[in-house]
């Protein structure tokens, strides 16, 4: 069995370029989050067997706000292993993408997969 959480394009505010423009003021983002959560919180129905999806919004929504990053690469880095180290989920993957950031393009991003094995 495979049971998973999902967080689906939330919106957030960060500070993430190398431009000038991407330096000067925070740009948004849709982040979509998948990470696995330990089985017996379906069986046990018990929030304190998961991984509480509020606190991890709540948790995102700081760190990103608090940093600045070059690269969205690193970005997703740093969340993955907040999700890995903090949250302790076996494993995570996310896809962040900056929002109408160039002509004609809806969004740009990247996708990143880690495990903890």
């Amino acid at each position: 069995m495979r049971d998973f959480i999902f967080i689906d394009e939330m919106r957030v505010e960060a500070h993430v370029g190398v431009y000038a423009r991407e330096k000067a003021a925070p740009q948004i983002l849709d982040i979509s989050l998948t990470f696995g959560v330990p089985d017996e919180a379906a069986r046990e129905d018990d929030l304190a067997k998961t991984i509480d999806y509020a606190a991890v919004i709540e948790c995102i929504r700081r760190e990103l706000a608090e940093r600045h990053f070059n690269l969205l690469e690193a970005l997703g880095e740093h969340v993955v292993h907040l999700m890995l180290d903090e949250f302790r989920a076996p494993w995570v993957k996310i896809s962040i993408a900056k929002v109408g950031v160039a002509r004609g393009v809806k969004r740009v991003g990247v996708q990143i997969e880690r495990s903890r094995s």
